[in-house]
């Protein structure tokens, strides 16, 4: 081939595989690579974010194209660590990388990523960082066994007559975003429950709500474009607010999703089945039962402690009667003051909030024991709080007790 030739064909085969990157890019962002990969202050992908786990803590891996991370990886070993959980050398992952969902990733679209994390991702060299998972827990070749239970790899492919658009969200949601990661619960083994597919899971400190069809506990009562606004903001006004790891979500992953997939995402959540949970009546359609101030103001009652501290603390951003203001959600009409437990509010109050989505950062400062702030509570204080506010504005048929939240506080600890 003439040098005249190899110069005309160059331009267009560099289109190509900008084209190549740039899906990838998209893709890696849509599975939300960056948000374990990448440590609090840490260089993108290079590792260390600890993963709690009931078995120990696990420390994200560098995927980086250094010689710490993938380098020298070639595509069917970055195929077989990302779909079947094996690194280079035969090295067992656990299925904290969530590659059980991951293993539906298309050929198309594990090129796109390959190339990108080869030829786009900046290289860093730094080492991974030892886990903390005990015998026996510590023999991956356990992991054979386990795949063998709960490892699916088949590649996706459209069911019959499935419109479209549903394709496109069940891709979305089952495999790149792998929401059943968080919000399937899990068997003994940690497998993911057979009928219960995104109907809500414990994840250490917090709780993954029920985001199936079901028009008590799952997301019926929230209209498209409640979701629309969760997905790209975190942040549904009278339904929902992300924090914790769906912050994370919604901060590196969501928000930066096409309109197009973002829509079919909602509507593959409307087509998931129901799956029953354990919320008597749906988690936003409580409101404020007394005013506080009238009612509580000079007494001595545990409810009227917890209205003190609501008072000095919370009052400031959620108004006197829980009503929000602006950024700051309504304590009425919330998925997390209503749910069938308060996981989600205890963990809240002790960890805080912090996302960015596009210029916008949301910040609510944690007040638990540990906490750098001037305002911060003991466990009876958040316990007596959280009883206030669910009484009040929430579901009153839960309460907890300071025992309950040090086990919150226990579970967020490093």
């Amino acid at each position: 081939m003439s040098v005249c030739a190899v110069m005309a064909v160059s331009p267009a085969s560099h289109a190509a595989d900008q084209v190549l990157v740039d899906k990838g890019r998209y893709l890696a962002t849509a599975a939300d690579c960056s948000a374990c990969h990448t440590a609090p202050g840490g260089e993108p992908f290079a590792g260390g974010y600890p993963l709690k786990t009931p078995v120990g803590t696990i420390f994200s891996t560098n995927i980086t194209p250094s010689s710490t991370g993938i380098g020298g990886y070639t595509k069917a070993e970055f195929s077989e660590a990302v779909r079947h959980g094996v690194a280079r050398g035969g090295k067992r992952l656990y299925p904290v990388m969530p590659y059980t969902s991951y293993a539906g990733i298309t050929d198309d679209d594990i090129d796109a990523l390959y190339a990108y994390f080869t030829f786009a991702v900046a290289p860093v060299d730094k080492e991974n960082r030892q886990n903390t998972v005990g015998f026996p827990f510590n023999i991956r070749l356990a992991m054979i066994f386990w795949n063998a239970l709960y490892l699916d790899r088949t590649t996706f492919h459209p069911k019959r007559q499935e419109p479209a658009q549903i394709v496109r969200g069940r891709y979305l949601v089952d495999n790149l975003e792998h929401c059943g990661t968080c919000h399937t619960p899990r068997t003994m083994f940690m497998g993911p429950k057979k009928g219960q597919e995104l109907s809500g899971s414990v994840l250490g400190a917090w709780y993954a709500p029920n985001i199936t069809s079901d028009k008590t506990s799952g997301i019926a009562d929230w209209s498209d474009n409640d979701l629309r606004n969760y997905l790209q903001t975190g942040h549904a006004t009278d339904k929902g607010q992300a924090a914790g790891p769906m912050a994370e979500a919604v901060e590196h992953s969501t928000q930066f999703l096409t309109q197009d997939d973002i829509d079919a995402i909602i509507a593959y959540l409307r087509h998931v089945p129901a799956v029953v949970g354990d919320d008597k009546q749906p988690r936003t359609s409580f409101d404020m039962t007394t005013r506080p101030e009238d009612t509580l103001r000079g007494l001595t009652t545990a409810n009227a402690k917890g209205w003190k501290i609501f008072s000095g603390s919370c009052a400031a951003c959620h108004q006197p009667e829980g009503e929000g203001l602006n950024a700051y959600p309504s304590l009425t009409h919330n998925s997390v003051t209503g749910a069938a437990n308060a996981q989600n509010l205890v963990t809240t109050i002790l960890a805080g909030v912090q996302r960015t989505t596009g210029e916008t950062t949301t910040f609510m400062p944690a007040f638990g024991p540990d906490a750098l702030w001037v305002n911060r509570l003991s466990d009876q204080d958040i316990a007596d709080v959280s009883n206030f506010v669910l009484k009040t504005f929430g579901n009153p048929s839960v309460q907890i007790d300071a025992s309950y939240v040090a086990k919150r506080r226990a579970e967020l600890a490093p």
